[in-house]
């Protein structure tokens, strides 16, 4: 089997000066509207240039001893009250001349932005305002123009969420405590589309994996018989979290 092919080098950038960095940190915060079935994404309107009044994730440049994890929990801080959350490393997003700052800034100094991916529960996120002109919720299939190169970080951001529930217990990081089989069904359907899997499949499959204790309570939504509210065991699941699974 032939081996990995390494990419050549330039001559020309082996000559070149090491480049100076600044660090960012951008979030795509992602939410589920579960009433209206749609995938959310958090956005702001920039005050400042480049790309003044343009919306965008939120971010902002990670401060003298500050560690990039507790600068996205800062920039959640800022933006957002919420109780749960699922929060992420996603990728670091380094090219040269993704910022135009880069072209005005003495030294040729680079901007890297080390984005991260949240999970938020909808019905309990309370957006702040202060010192924002705009902050909303957009549907991801809506988006209006992003600044920078922030519309490839949520595509990279949406694609790792969708793959994260194929094999991961994240959804239940953002229900309610107590849920139905269709609450569950309907959050997967929001973010993986209608043909994912059908109901019947899908609750065969995760009732079969064990870590879903039935409450023995039941609730009446409209019409039809009583649903049963279930709960995450995570005592349950531990035994299965390092093992290769397949939720749908």
């Amino acid at each position: 089997m032939p081996g990995r092919q390494q990419k050549k080098i330039p001559t020309l950038l082996n000559q070149q000066p090491l480049a100076d960095f600044k660090v960012g940190v951008d979030n795509v915060i992602f939410s589920v509207d579960t009433a209206q079935n749609r995938l959310l994404v958090l956005l702001v309107m920039r005050q400042q240039k480049p790309f003044l009044n343009y919306w965008s994730l939120p971010g902002t440049l990670v401060r003298q001893g500050e560690s990039l994890e507790d600068a996205a929990y800062r920039i959640m801080a800022e933006k957002i009250k919420v109780n749960n959350l699922y929060l992420e490393q996603l990728y670091t997003f380094g090219g040269p001349n993704r910022d135009p700052r880069e072209d005005t800034d003495s030294y040729g100094v680079r901007y890297l932005s080390v984005s991260y991916f949240a999970l938020v529960r909808f019905e309990e996120a309370e957006l702040i305002a202060d010192g924002v002109t705009g902050i909303a919720w957009y549907p991801v299939k809506q988006l209006p123009q992003l600044a920078f190169d922030h519309k490839q970080i949520l595509a990279y951001g949406h694609r790792r969420l969708q793959n994260k529930l194929e094999y991961s217990p994240v959804a239940f990081e953002v229900l309610p405590e107590m849920f139905t089989l269709n609450d569950l069904y309907q959050l997967y359907t929001t973010v993986l589309g209608e043909n994912f899997a059908d109901y019947s499949n899908f609750r065969a499959r995760l009732l079969k994996l064990g870590f879903l204790g039935d409450t023995g309570i039941k609730v009446s939504r409209g019409a039809g018989r009583p649903a049963s509210l279930y709960k995450f065991d995570a005592e349950a699941f531990a035994p299965l979290k390092d093992k290769p699974l397949v939720f749908i």
